[in-house]
């Protein structure tokens, strides 16, 4: 309801904008109105929902749907006044007529510039899908409308969640539920690195240490194979605890990041060190898929893809890199071979998760792609990880959405900072860590 009254707030204002200076000329009024006019026009575009004490993100995202909600209501009102004034006021076709059909005209599309540019640069839970649509479809009748509503709708439930997140969050903010006994060591997957400028983990660290959690990174290098990585992570662990005085960390890691932070807890003897073991969307049993590519793509081209990527990433800053090594550890024979040599340790709690994609067609590139391919070899998969693979340890927990691209292995570490409507990543991640706490860790 709060919403409605936004809409109808912003509606009036600019309604009383419009139509000022066309009642202005036809009444001859004074012309300070013309000024006004203008100053309320322009009040109402640069806050459209005044005295709200939000984030500036928000602000704006939530100004931008209220001024498209305006402009659908103003379009119809405005319409009415122009032909009302042309009856009573302005005669048809005069120059009043035209002057103040282009006053009306202008400002909608001021409005709706205003608005849309708001939402296209602020939302994150839109996607490029919808960005796309909405660009595509501007310019044919009625589908326009249908797709501009949907647009508002995604914007208001964005805003919406956004702002229950931070009440929150300030609710639960002494309580710090994150606060676990032991840091929090966040390890990526395979082709990443841990940069300052790119959050691999996205918008996840910052939620976490906000209630309470303290942050470690892995660091390891991109594409090494999973002993190697291990070997940096063991490393890694111990910089850790000599930093914070811990005794121990607990490891929350994705994808292969899962494989390397077994074997440095179950060969490295980091199991002394480690409290628990959180893996996410981790290929435990490996990909079959993967397997059948390395085995069936010509040699040529893998060893030229593997070579480009290698020299690469040195330039970027890797110390080393072996791809084919690396995406050799992740097949199903390797990782079969991997589950019999690594043993997991009683010392160690151990937890999983899994997710799957709905539809290949409205997930991002290139994990759309792969997912078919996954499909046919491993069944139903998050893009490149089986959801029965995924498992592992006491507790596995398995991630759905109803959304039609369901949640990828992007998704479950906020690769797009794109939000779901019935997945809330960031707050999955408070609960994880919280649990953690719960459980003495």
């Amino acid at each position: 309801m709060k919403k409605l009254y936004r809409i109808i707030l912003c509606s009036i204002l600019l309604f009383a904008a419009t139509i000022l200076p066309g009642i202005t000329a036809a009444l001859s009024l004074s012309p300070l109105l013309y000024l006004a006019a203008g100053a309320l026009f322009l009040f109402a575009n640069i806050s459209p929902v005044p005295f709200r004490k939000l984030p500036l993100r928000l602000k704006a995202e939530e100004g931008g749907y209220c001024l498209l909600a305006s402009f659908l209501l103003l379009l119809v009102l405005e319409s009415a006044f122009v032909i009302i004034g042309a009856i009573q006021w302005f005669g048809w076709f005069t120059s009043l007529f035209w002057l103040n059909f282009a006053v009306v005209f202008i400002s909608e599309l001021i409005v709706f510039w205003n608005g849309i540019i708001r939402i296209y640069v602020t939302s994150s839970m839109l996607g490029t899908n919808w960005r796309i649509i909405g660009i595509l479809c501007g310019m044919i009748p009625i589908a326009n409308i249908i797709v501009l509503m949907h647009i508002i709708r995604i914007a208001a439930s964005e805003v919406s969640m956004e702002e229950n997140r931070i009440i929150t969050n300030e609710s639960r903010k002494t309580l710090s539920v994150c606060k676990t006994k032991y840091p929090i060591l966040l390890v990526h997957g395979i082709f990443f690195r841990d940069l300052d400028r790119f959050n691999y983990w996205g918008r996840i660290p910052a939620e976490l240490e906000k209630n309470g959690a303290v942050i470690f990174y892995g660091n390891q290098q991109s594409a090494i194979g999973v002993k190697d990585a291990g070997k940096e992570l063991a490393q890694r662990i111990q910089e850790v605890l000599a930093e914070t005085g811990s005794e121990k960390v607990n490891i929350i890691a994705h994808s292969k990041g899962g494989l390397d932070s077994r074997y440095a807890i179950s060969c490295l003897g980091m199991d002394k060190y480690v409290a628990s073991l959180t893996t996410i969307n981790t290929p435990h049993r490996g990909c079959i898929f993967a397997q059948w590519l390395l085995h069936h793509a010509p040699e040529k081209l893998t060893n030229e893809i593997a070579d480009k990527y290698n020299k690469a990433f040195l330039k970027l800053g890797d110390s080393r890199t072996d791809f084919l090594g690396s995406v050799g550890d992740l097949t199903a024979e390797s990782c079969e071979a991997f589950n019999n040599e690594v043993i997991d340790s009683p010392l160690v709690y151990y937890q999983s998760t899994g997710s799957k994609i709905n539809t290949a067609l409205t997930s991002i590139f290139p994990l759309n792609f792969s997912h078919l391919i996954a499909r046919y070899f491993d069944g139903p998969n998050d893009g490149l990880v089986a959801a029965d693979a995924a498992k592992w340890g006491s507790r596995y927990i398995y991630l759905e959405s109803s959304c039609p691209d369901g949640i990828s292995h992007g998704d479950v570490i906020d690769l797009m900072r794109h939000d779901k409507p019935d997945f809330d990543v960031r707050e999955f991640y408070v609960q994880l860590v919280s649990d953690l706490r719960q459980r003495g860790f």
